[in-house]
């Protein structure tokens, strides 16, 4: 949230261990969201509706300018329960310590019909006809829902007589957000606006799969319904805000800047032996400020722009060609932590090549594995060699490939984590997603941010997001190298490259009492 010319993170954390279990909510407080300090926790189990652990939830700034959590505890039951949480001195700027009345907690019990083992993570809350609304993730059997809850006060809560969305053979509904956003233009909205020119997004994390959907439809806010548009699909062939490793998402809106800000979990699926060598698993993404597409189909997504303070050295390629089978390094800059901002073009489509149709019913990760980097294509595989060593021996592609599919044409983005290391025992999967976009100007850009162990690539201005988590052994720090490379018989031009050694920013440091 941001209160009062500060951003604070709220985020589940094991202060006992790089493993999952001891959930309490971290804190953390930065004046522009890049550099951070670190506060004690928030909130810790400490009562009896929160023993077992004090898990994900929302903060609504109430229009006393009260922020007030809900957030999910496990009683001794081992029901799932929402919970109420304030902050107890509102004359500290950094909001350090935070109480649960008793009066007011539990705030939402599961109750009849509903499955206590599978209730959590209440959003943000929404004021319409005089009531708070708010929406809780859970499951029926193998339907999805997001039940739906509303007060008069914030203190007792209702739940309504249908969800506000469900769907068959989704599973559980994990970390759900529901928000407007305005149909033209950039800027963000307040959850509490449902009127104007405005469609509504939500998400769900499906447990399923670890990945996350997003639908773009309509709110009906008399019925208390939201209705995905034609086209939006709920569930595995449904929209993602990122096809790699992402997962938890929450976004807030920034009234500082009147925008939007999506920020997620860069999840792991190491082994738990691998995490406690390392001795941490799991690290937050870089904010994005997230708007509709002029399609009003998609979100669109990109860095918020707090990032580029820490640009530092720039270099720059103009009107480079890339013919077959070459790769040409970026010198210059520090490759193991660097932002690379890149339009590449072609001079024509015809050497695209066919989409099999056995890749119909499969996802864009799964045509990533089949057609890596280094299956030469027509036009494509090309992009970038990110956290490449000297001699290719570890390297982490991010690339295109253009397919022609009947009428029409299929542009997929791919990380490919398979060759990035040569540790063992490492989850290195290939991601990727296809990239709505038109091909007429034939040209289409790609900007990464590389830092160290992670590289979140977004395609044709935000419109196909991937990040990876990447561990080389060989192309660490100034053994790093980074190139731009071409694997199709189709020449690529660069036409525009511009890379930035990327600072490094304050992170986790405590601030003093």
């Amino acid at each position: 949230m941001y209160y009062n010319g500060l951003y604070h993170l709220f985020y589940q954390y094991n202060p006992e261990g790089a493993v999952w279990g001891n959930i309490v909510w971290a804190h953390s407080v930065s004046k522009d969201l890049i550099n951070w300090e670190a506060l004690e926790p928030a909130i810790y189990p400490s009562e009896w509706f929160d023993m077992h652990g004090c898990w994900s939830g929302s903060v609504t700034i109430l229009p006393n300018k009260t922020p007030v959590i809900l957030y999910t505890g496990i009683d001794p039951k081992k029901r799932q329960i929402q919970n109420y949480a304030v902050p107890k001195n509102l004359s500290d700027p950094y909001l350090r310590e935070w109480i649960k009345p008793k009066e007011y907690n539990p705030a939402i019990n599961p109750g009849p019909n509903v499955n206590a083992s599978a209730f959590r993570d209440p959003t943000t809350a929404w004021f319409v006809n005089g009531q708070w609304y708010l929406i809780v993730g859970s499951r029926r059997k193998h339907r999805g829902v997001a039940y739906l809850y509303k007060s008069k006060d914030f203190k007792t809560w209702v739940k309504t007589p249908h969800p506000l969305h469900s769907k068959a053979k989704t599973g559980m509904w994990e970390c759900p957000d529901f928000y407007p956003v305005a149909l033209s233009g950039g800027n963000g909205l307040d959850t509490s606006i449902v009127n104007g020119d405005l469609k509504h997004v939500l998400k769900v994390s499906l447990d399923l799969t670890r990945y996350e959907y997003y639908t773009v439809g309509t709110y009906d806010k008399k019925k208390n319904r939201y209705t995905p548009d034609r086209g939006s699909v709920d569930g595995w062939a449904g929209l993602r805000y990122d096809y790699g490793n992402f997962y938890a998402s929450k976004t807030f809106f920034d009234p500082s800047k009147n925008r939007r800000i999506l920020w997620g979990w860069a999840n792991e699926s190491d082994p738990m032996e691998q995490d406690m060598k390392k001795g941490w698993a799991g690290i937050q993404a870089i904010p994005r400020k997230v708007w509709l597409d002029v399609s009003k189909k998609q979100l669109l997504q990109w860095p918020i722009e707090e990032l580029e303070s820490l640009r530092g050295k720039n270099v720059q390629l103009i009107n480079q060609e890339i013919k077959k089978g070459e790769h040409i390094e970026v010198k210059g800059i520090t490759a193991a932590q660097a932002d690379v901002d890149v339009t590449f073009s072609f001079q024509s489509l015809d050497k695209a090549e066919p989409f099999d149709p056995k890749w119909k019913n499969l996802d864009a990760l799964d045509v990533c594995a089949v057609k890596g980097s280094k299956a030469q294509g027509g036009l494509g595989p090309f992009g970038l060699l990110t956290l490449a060593s000297e001699k290719l021996e570890e390297f982490t592609p991010i690339f295109f490939r253009v397919f022609k599919d009947s009428d029409k044409y299929k542009i997929l983005l791919c990380s490919d984590a398979r060759s990035s290391s040569l540790g063992d025992m490492l989850y290195k999967p290939p991601f990727g997603g296809f990239v709505n976009v038109d091909l007429a100007d034939a040209k289409i850009s790609l900007r990464s941010l590389i830092d160290h162990s992670v590289v979140e690539s977004f395609g044709a201005g935000g419109k196909t997001i991937v990040t990876s988590r990447i561990y080389p052994t060989i192309a660490i720090f100034e053994k790093a190298h980074l190139y731009v490379f071409n694997n199709g018989s189709e020449t690529i031009t660069v036409e525009t490259l511009n890379a930035w050694s990327m600072k490094k920013p304050v992170m986790n440091r405590p601030i003093k009492q």
